[in-house]
């Protein structure tokens, strides 16, 4: 995620109780249980903003991924460190990604959504350009075009979407084609889901 709007501070300060509530609460598995699906044994995985690695990165681990965790937030990697050994984490601004190798997947759950929509639109070449042929991406994002704020932990954080056929767009000018769009998904809380694969 980018520090723009302060979430560096936010999630510096909200860290331990993010984890908290994160260890205990999975939604998103059945989304990644079917990325998973589709990947090699021992697959490379990029988590963007990770956070403290729980719940996706962990889950990634112990089905034997290789995962790579970027955040901007060094206090939840420091959590991901100590609790993820196996995991690789770094920390950064995801608008600036560039880690000089390929994945097979990249999973951007509840942290895409922190940029602009201009940043996401320069960014889904990027993560293009980090997944090998036939890789995945998974990302959430609003059900429709706009800005709005929310909370973590008392402290607020930006949230930025582009419109369904702005990211569909988006995505194939990318050479990344969409599987699936599902809206205000009931079975993840309302989030809004994308689904990709690369050419």
């Amino acid at each position: 995620m980018s520090d723009d709007h302060g979430h560096r501070a936010t999630y510096d300060r909200s860290a331990a109780d993010w984890h908290a509530m994160r260890r205990g609460s999975y939604p998103e598995r059945p989304w990644i249980d079917r990325v998973a699906r589709a990947l090699p044994e021992g697959a490379a995985v990029l988590d963007l903003g990770c956070g403290s690695g729980h719940p996706v990165a962990a889950d990634l681990l112990a089905r034997g991924f290789g995962v790579t965790g970027l955040d901007v937030s060094e206090a939840m990697l420091d959590i991901a460190r100590a609790a993820l050994p196996a995991g690789c984490w770094l920390q950064g601004d995801m608008r600036a990604l560039d880690l000089g190798r390929r994945f097979h997947a990249v999973i951007a759950w509840d942290s895409f959504f922190h940029l602009t929509g201009a940043d996401q639109r320069a960014l889904i070449p990027r993560i293009a350009a980090h997944l090998h042929p036939g890789g995945w991406f998974l990302f959430t994002a609003g059900p429709r075009e706009g800005e709005v704020w929310g909370a973590v932990s008392g402290g607020p954080v930006f949230h930025a979407s582009l419109s369904p056929a702005g990211y569909a767009a988006a995505l194939e000018a990318a050479g990344l084609l969409p599987r699936q769009f599902v809206a205000e998904d009931p079975q993840t809380a309302g989030r809004s889901i994308w689904l990709a694969r690369k050419d």
